[in-house]
C-alpha cells in the first residue's frame, strides 16, 4: 500500500507531507550511519572487498602489458595484479624515479619483470619514444591499459584555457596518442591486443566542477567504442571501466583535499563503502584476459551502486525513519482524490 501511494504521488504532495514531519530538518538528520565521521554504513558488512585474484595463476604468462600511469594508485594496483598473474609489465609516467621504485617493488614480490619507461602522454614525440622503448625491452604488448589521468575541482568560470588544455591533453589526447601509436605498430605486425581505458561514472552523466575531465573522459569512451568496431578486424578489443570513488592518494588530494566529502560519498553508496584498487584490478585483468575474448566495446560501471542511487529522484528518501514513514503514510492517505 505504501509503495502504491508513493508511486502515484507528485513531488509537491510528497514535499508538503515531508514539511509536516518536524519540518524539512527531519530528513537531514537520518541515522548515525550518515553522520560526518566517515564511518561506513552498516550494510558495508554485506559487501566486503576481496583482495585475492579471481583469475587462475599464470593467466598472463608469456604476455606483455603496457600500463600508463602505472607508478601509483590504480595503475600500480593493476600492474601488480597483472604481474602476479605472470605478465611482463611496462609502466610509464612522467616521473621516472617513482616508476623505478614501483617496478622494483612489484618485481621483487612477483618475480616477473617490470620495466619503467618515462613518458609524457601529452607529447606525441614522448609517446612515440616510449612505445619504441616498450617494444625494445619487452616486445609488442598483448595488453594496453590507458590509465594516466589528471583532474582537479574548480568552478568552470574560473578555468583558464591552459587549465582546460592540461586536463584534456592528458586524458583525451594522451589516451589517443598511446592508442594510435601502439595500434599502428600492432597492425603492421599483424598482432592483436586487448585495450582497456579507465574513465569515470560522470563521463556518462556529465558533472559540474570537473567539466574538463568529464568532457575528456566522454571522448575516451567514444574513441574506445569506435575502435572496438573499426579495429576488431585487426584482432584488437577495446573496453572501459568506470570506477566510482576509490580512495587513492593522488585522486583524493586533488578532489577532496580537506577530506570533508568522503563521508558524503558513503551516504550515496548503496554498498556502504568506497571501492578498492584490488577490485578494479580484478575486473581489469578479466577484461584484458583471454576469458573475455568476446567482450569488446563494453563500458562497465564499478561503483558500489553510486550512479543509480544518484539517478533516482526519490532515492534520498532512505533517510526517512520508520516513525516518519508512519506519519507520512497517514498524510498521503488523506490526499486521495485531491
Amino acid at each position: 500500500m505504501m509503495a502504491q501511494a508513493l508511486s502515484g504521488l507528485g513531488r509537491p504532495v510528497l514535499l508538503q507531507a515531508a514539511r509536516s514531519v518536524r519540518g524539512l530538518r527531519a530528513f537531514s538528520n537520518g541515522t548515525r550511519a550518515f553522520s560526518s565521521d566517515n564511518k561506513e554504513p552498516p550494510q558495508a558488512k554485506f559487501f566486503p572487498p576481496l583482495k585475492t585474484s579471481m583469475l587462475p595463476p599464470d593467466s598472463f604468462k608469456g604476455k606483455v602489458a603496457f600500463i600508463t600511469g602505472g607508478g601509483t594508485g590504480l595503475g600500480k594496483g593493476m600492474t601488480t595484479a597483472l604481474s602476479r598473474l605472470g605478465a611482463e609489465c611496462v609502466i610509464s609516467s612522467r616521473k621516472l624515479d617513482v616508476l623505478t621504485e614501483t617496478a622494483k617493488e612489484i618485481a621483487s614480490e612477483t618475480g616477473n619483470k617490470v620495466h619503467p619507461v618515462q613518458c609524457d602522454v601529452r607529447d606525441p614525440d614522448s609517446v612515440k619514444k616510449a612505445v619504441e622503448e616498450l617494444i625494445r625491452v619487452a616486445g609488442l604488448p598483448d595488453v594496453v591499459i590507458n590509465n594516466a589521468a589528471g583532474n582537479f575541482i574548480s568552478p568552470s568560470e574560473r578555468l583558464s584555457a591552459n587549465a582546460w588544455r592540461t586536463i584534456t591533453d592528458i586524458v583525451l589526447n594522451g589516451t589517443a596518442y598511446v592508442t594510435l601509436e601502439v595500434g599502428k605498430e600492432l597492425i603492421k605486425a599483424g598482432k592483436g591486443a586487448a585495450f582497456l581505458a579507465i574513465t569515470t561514472i560522470y563521463a556518462e552523466s556529465g558533472s559540474g566542477f570537473v567539466v574538463p575531465s568529464a568532457s575528456a573522459k566522454a571522448g575516451v569512451e567514444a574513441m574506445c567504442k569506435s575502435l572496438a568496431s573499426e579495429w576488431g578486424r585487426y584482432g584488437m578489443r577495446f573496453n572501459v571501466i568506470q570506477p566510482g570513488p576509490i580512495k587513492t592518494k593522488g585522486a583524493f588530494s586533488r578532489l577532496d583535499p580537506t577530506g570533508q566529502f568522503e563521508s558524503e560519498m558513503l551516504t550515496r553508496l548503496p554498498c556502504g563503502r568506497l571501492g578498492t584498487t584490488e577490485e578494479i584490478a580484478n575486473l581489469a585483468t578479466y577484461l584484458c584476459s583471454d576469458f573475455a575474448n568476446w567482450v569488446s566495446g563494453a563500458i562497465i560501471r564499478m561503483d558500489g551502486g553510486e550512479y543509480v542511487f544518484m539517478a533516482g529522484e526519490f532515492n534520498s528518501l532512505k533517510k526517512v525513519t520508520n516513525d516518519q514513514w508512519d506519519i507520512l503514510e497517514k498524510l498521503i492517505r488523506k490526499t486521495k482524490g485531491s
